[in-house]
């Protein structure tokens, strides 16, 4: 405990970075593969190859991407955008297959229906695709938020890692506190996060919500 209170800012300013280096990845995954599977529902044929091609990057290890990006993108060893640009690509992996599977479950009659009284593709998809498509996809963002935020501790290995240094300090110091704090913190970011998204895809589909019949006394 005396330790904890002695390290309370250090502890802090690792679980933002941390929350940073999980949750913009998540962000720009959702925002790259939202078109990208968008098209492969246009274009069946480039559906399989996508998917395929997601599931071979996402094999990839983390900590060798994490090391070779710094020569791929002529960044720093120790900058952030290693982290956030390798976890964005295994966030686009994963949801890719989320994102095309949720906008094929859209009904044929409501894209006719949508058609016919005058949607623009890009309407349609806004207000009518995505909507109907949003529990497909949140099942795949829960995922993939959940694994970033387990993922970004391995960047402590080349020394940015939010909560993952405590991991590292931890073991080079052999004591035992930083590592606990940073697994409990790991595990309740990854709590929160999910049932926040949880929350959110209630608040985007009303329409799903179980509303239980109220018994006459």
């Amino acid at each position: 405990m005396t330790w904890i209170g002695d390290n309370t800012a250090l502890i802090w300013e690792q679980l933002r970075e941390h929350l940073y280096l999980a949750l913009v990845p998540m962000l720009l995954g959702l925002l790259i593969s939202i078109p990208l599977g968008y098209v492969a529902t246009r274009f069946s044929w480039l559906a399989n190859p996508l998917v395929a091609l997601g599931g071979v990057l996402y094999s990839l290890p983390s900590i060798a991407l994490f090391i070779v990006l710094p020569a791929i993108l002529g960044t720093q060893v120790l900058s952030s955008v290693n982290i956030i640009v390798a976890l964005t690509i295994y966030a686009v992996s994963l949801l890719i297959r989320n994102v095309i599977d949720g906008l094929r479950s859209v009904p044929e009659d409501v894209l006719q229906a949508a058609v016919s009284v005058g949607y623009g593709t890009l309407r349609r998809v806004v207000t009518i695709d995505l909507p109907i498509a949003v529990p497909v996809i949140f099942a795949g963002l829960r995922v993939v938020t959940v694994a970033n935020i387990s993922m970004v501790s391995v960047g402590a290995i080349i020394g940015i890692g939010g909560l993952g240094e405590l991991f590292t300090t931890g073991f080079q110091q052999d004591f035992l506190t930083p590592i606990v704090v940073g697994v409990v913190l790991s595990l309740a970011l990854a709590l929160v996060a999910d049932i926040l998204l949880v929350g959110l895809q209630r608040v985007l589909t009303p329409w799903a919500r179980v509303i239980s019949p109220v018994k006459e006394a």
